[in-house]
């Protein structure tokens, strides 16, 4: 067991009788067809979560694999009882699926991984260590060097990541993933939060408290395929940018603003031409311009109806997921 808490908060009564049955640390795995690594990924992350000498339980999360990923889950659960897993009644997305796992969490600390070997296992040690001398809420790993990934995938993530801190106000850290260490009191927190379009990175950061971040160099993926095509993407950055920010609702009053100068400028151009006599040239150029600006009406439109569509489907409160079957239930940690 542990000589002493991860995070102070963990010494207040209220924390602590939660959490007296509670293994010292929880490692949560959300896993899409990784069943031609899985096994080497367990074997590395439970020789690091050994190497600490704490109690830990691993809990990995099936988000609708086509392959064999449920059979080889359910094959390393019975050789080794703490690990745990379910299976999602179908595919619900990476973050849902990290929010199951982060719900079925039971430890004092708790490390989010993916199977993919991309984010080392042996850096569980280190973060910890870091945790404790700095007393922080949250360690996120940031990365110093994209190992494997193409110059779009690079370009994109670095561009994504700096427009998404200019346009919101919450500060969500560049260069980071969904790799990080959470103290029970982070998740529990995390947890509460209802958000059906979830971005993770940016909840926690929105959660505030001392967050505190590892450098580490990101690998190439060990085995199988990226569960992050260009589509999901996009997708995924809509829900970051919706998520987290009100600036592409205030550009369209901006631009209607710009619109409505110029259509007054035209219209002065035009009135004093006729008294004039003057004739007015550059139809073509005044075309353009309507065409311009209806494209830009349709652009905010577009944005407005984003907005509201997110808002009607936060509004129906469906599950964040659906759980069709688990190795062995344990009772979920309740939210403050």
């Amino acid at each position: 067991m542990m000589t002493a808490p991860l995070h102070p908060e963990m010494t207040r009564p209220d924390a602590a009788s939660a959490l007296d049955e509670a293994p010292d640390l929880s490692i949560v795995v959300p896993c899409l067809n990784e069943a031609e690594g899985l096994d080497a990924f367990l074997a590395r992350m439970v020789a690091a979560a050994e190497a600490t000498a704490l109690s830990f339980e691993i809990v990995l999360i099936d988000d609708g694999s086509t392959d064999t990923t449920w059979s080889v889950m359910m094959s390393a659960c019975a050789a080794d009882r703490r690990l745990r897993a379910m299976r999602l009644s179908r595919n619900f997305g990476h973050q849902r699926a990290l929010s199951a796992g982060l719900a079925q969490a039971l430890g004092k600390a708790v490390l989010q991984i993916d199977a993919d070997l991309q984010d080392p296992p042996e850096a569980l040690t280190p973060m910890l260590d870091l945790m404790r001398a700095t007393q922080a809420d949250v360690v996120y790993g940031r990365r110093l060097r994209r190992a494997g990934e193409g110059w779009f995938k690079r370009a994109s993530a670095g561009l994504f990541y700096r427009v998404l801190r200019w346009l919101s106000d919450t500060d969500i850290p560049a260069d980071t993933g969904d790799f990080r260490l959470l103290s029970a009191v982070t998740v529990a927190r995390l947890n509460a939060m209802p958000e059906q379009h979830r971005y993770l990175r940016g909840m926690v950061a929105w959660l505030g408290g001392k967050q505190v971040a590892y450098d580490y160099h990101r690998a190439p993926r060990a085995a199988g395929q990226t569960g992050y095509p260009l589509r999901r993407m996009m997708g995924f950055a809509a829900d970051a940018i919706t998520g987290f920010s009100m600036a592409p609702l205030r550009l369209c009053l901006g631009l209607a603003g710009l619109s409505v100068g110029i259509a007054l400028g035209l219209l002065v151009y035009v009135v004093v031409s006729a008294v004039t006599g003057t004739a007015v040239r550059g139809w073509a150029s005044l075309v353009i311009i309507f065409l311009f600006f209806q494209s830009v009406q349709l652009l905010c439109l577009g944005l407005v109806g984003e907005y509201l569509g997110r808002l009607f489907m936060e509004q129906k409160r469906r599950p964040l997921y659906i759980i069709a079957e688990q190795s062995h239930p344990r009772e979920t940690k309740k939210a403050p």
